[in-house]
């Protein structure tokens, strides 16, 4: 079955002057000939994305879209009408918002968080600005330290509340950011403390060790590209470390103290060194 607003994995069946027809059990959903990769034949399988175009026709594409169905995302208003707006989703048609699916009213070139959903009467794609009954935390389907895509949604007194997965909630505090972050922006991050009503915190970047590896590397990259000498140590101004590796202090602690356990640098008086 076609998942409309989806990646779609379907055969070449049929080939014509104006693109290439890709199986969908039925009379085939045309590829367009601008978006067929160069070399393809007849019975190869090719990743498309599905969706209704001008002429509310079945279309498939190689463009990537910004978004699919089930996405929040961050998108730019490129045409305003009565009847609602259009969001640049990055293919050949816009996406188009009800007026009664915004909060405040777009307006030309604003950009919006929304979620992209598939419009039950017309069975099109389309996106609404109210985001909050799409989101849930009665049962949750992450567990403690779990890796996790998260999506910036409004900031609070305390941090920012963030998307995760989709599906869930979660509170990004403020202790926890080390770079400029605003609503729409989307990182990996994990799932840092789960509260018996299910609330949840969470951290950006990779949990525990893993994480300090994974620094580990870019310090012994940056120590390799600075002749083995950096000017940072444990004594550092914070905001300093944070500017230069993009890391907090506290991780630059444990990450710098992990590659002394390791005899891969040295600690000098007013920095590091490789040894």
């Amino acid at each position: 079955m076609i998942k409309v607003g989806n990646y779609n994995t379907l055969k070449v069946i049929r080939e014509a002057s104006f693109g290439l027809y890709l199986d969908d059990g039925a009379e085939g959903i045309l590829l367009p000939k601008r978006f067929v990769p160069e070399g393809t034949k007849m019975d190869d399988m090719l990743k498309v994305f599905v969706y209704h175009d001008g002429e509310e026709r079945l279309i498939a594409t190689t463009q990537q879209p910004k978004g699919q169905v089930g996405d929040f995302v961050k998108l730019k208003a490129v045409n305003i009408t009565e009847q609602g707006a259009f969001l640049d989703n990055g293919l050949m048609k816009d996406l188009f918002v009800p007026k009664s699916q915004q909060l405040t009213g777009m307006r030309a070139l604003g950009e919006y968080l929304v979620r992209i959903y598939i419009d039950e009467q017309t069975g099109r794609l389309a996106a609404t600005e109210r985001i909050d009954p799409f989101l849930n935390n009665d049962v949750l389907t992450v567990q403690l330290l779990e890796e996790v895509n998260l999506v910036v949604y409004r900031r609070t007194d305390i941090g920012y509340v963030v998307i995760i997965n989709n599906l869930h909630t979660g509170v990004l505090h403020f202790n926890e950011i080390y770079r400029d972050i605003t609503e729409g922006d989307q990182f990996r991050g994990f799932i840092k403390k789960i509260y018996p009503d299910n609330k949840m915190d969470v951290s950006a970047g990779k949990p525990g060790y893993q994480r300090v590896e994974d620094e580990g590397q870019k310090i012994m990259r940056l120590l390799e590209e600075n002749n083995g000498y950096l000017p940072y140590f444990d004594k550092s101004d914070p905001e300093e470390i944070y500017s230069f590796f993009a890391m907090s202090k506290k991780t630059f602690k444990m990450t710098i103290g992990n590659l002394y356990k390791q005899k891969k640098i040295s600690l000098e008086k007013t920095g590091i060194k490789k040894v």
